[in-house]
Formats: structure tokens, sequence, C-alpha cells
């Protein structure tokens, strides 16, 4: 009698596919913030990627959103749903508006750092695109995940060191020059460090879920 009402429930799988195409997005937005970082004149087209990858991910967090309140059975408690979804969509708000701030200044080189940051930025990426299939089974890949987060947060840790580094660098290169340029160059720095802590922010959601799972 239960399994034939269970047959009827909403299905929990539906959260697993919206990460993991959310994730995707968010790899992409990784990517094409990249493609700003590189400079040139291609810079206008790649800020316009992330802003529609951005877009593309907030329509899947409102239909992530929106099946929390439908469904009946969640893979896990509902907060947490909703505290991973959000965080992971947090990542690539701050990507777009790291592109926002480049369109805004029209900023067309980047420093060596910040290259260096991007970089590091589709790693942390593609580290969640890794570790959100897992939670299906966390049982059986809490040694994985944990790995995984502890990853992302030495990545967030070498991003908090080159954004140290490219603003000595700026200072150095802009102390008798100008000022300007030097205000542009911390304010890319800036948000470029808030898209690490993001990721670091869903490392420690799917920490929190782990612990509670297991």
């Amino acid at each position: 009698m239960m399994r034939w009402f269970r047959a009827f429930l909403p299905k929990e799988e539906r959260f697993f596919d919206l990460f993991d195409r959310h994730a995707k997005t968010v790899i992409q937005g990784a990517i094409a913030l990249q493609g700003v970082l590189n400079g040139g004149e291609e810079t206008p087209v790649y800020c316009q990627r992330v802003s529609q990858f951005e877009n593309d991910a907030d329509n899947i967090t409102r239909e992530v959103l929106t099946a929390v309140r439908r469904t009946f059975i969640t893979p896990f408690d509902r907060g947490d749903i909703k505290n991973l979804i959000t965080s992971l969509d947090d990542a690539i708000d701050q990507m777009q508006q790291t592109a926002k701030a480049v369109m805004l200044f029209e900023v067309r080189t980047f420093e060596p750092p910040m290259r260096e940051i991007g970089a590091l930025l589709i790693d942390c990426a593609n580290l969640v695109g890794r570790a959100l299939p897992l939670m299906q089974q966390i049982g059986k890949n809490v040694a994985m995940l944990t790995a995984i987060t502890e990853e992302l947060t030495k990545l967030e840790g070498r991003v908090d060191d080159l954004h140290d580094i490219g603003l000595k660098e700026l200072f150095l290169k802009h102390r008798n020059g100008n000022a300007m340029d030097f205000i542009v160059g911390v304010e890319i720095y800036d948000h470029l460090e808030k898209v690490a802590d993001r990721f670091d922010d869903v490392a420690n959601e799917i920490n929190s879920i782990v612990i509670e799972q297991v």
C-alpha cells in the first residue's frame, strides 16, 4: 500500500538533475569569465556570456525553489536544499558583478594575477560539478565529498593570496601614476575574491549536509 502511495508522490530525483544543470551553467560562467580576463576587443562579448549564464542559473534556481515547495519527499532537508542552490547561485551572481564592473570601467587589459584567479575559479566550478552528483549517495561518497570540499577551501586560500599579491603590484605600479587605474583594479580584484568566497560557501553547505546525513 505504501509503495503504491509513494508512486504518486513527486519524485526527489529532480533535485539532482537541477543541481547538475546549475553546476554546468556555473562552469560555463567561469569559463566565460576567464575569457573576460584574457582581455582584448572580445571582452564585451565574454561579459555578455557571463550575464547570459547568470540568467540561466537564476532560472534553474527558481525551479529548485519551486520544487522544494511542491515536493513531498526531498533528498535532504528543505532548508539545506535552499541554502545549497542559493550559495551556488551566489557564485555566478558574483561573476556577473565582476563582468559588470569590467563593462562599467571599460577595462580591456588585466593583470596576470587576475588571470590566475580566473583559472582557479574554473577549477572551483569543476570541483562543484564533481561534488553534486556524489550527493545522491552521500554515505558511499563521504571521503570523496570531503576531499573535494577541502580542495575548494584550499583554492579559496590561493585566491586570497593572489588577491593580496595583485593589490601590492597595483599599488607599486600606480602609486606615482593614475589613481583611477588603481581604484578600478582594486574593484576587480575584490569581485574576483568574492567569487572564490562564494565557492567556499558552497563547500561549507555541502559539508553541513554530509554531517547531517551520515
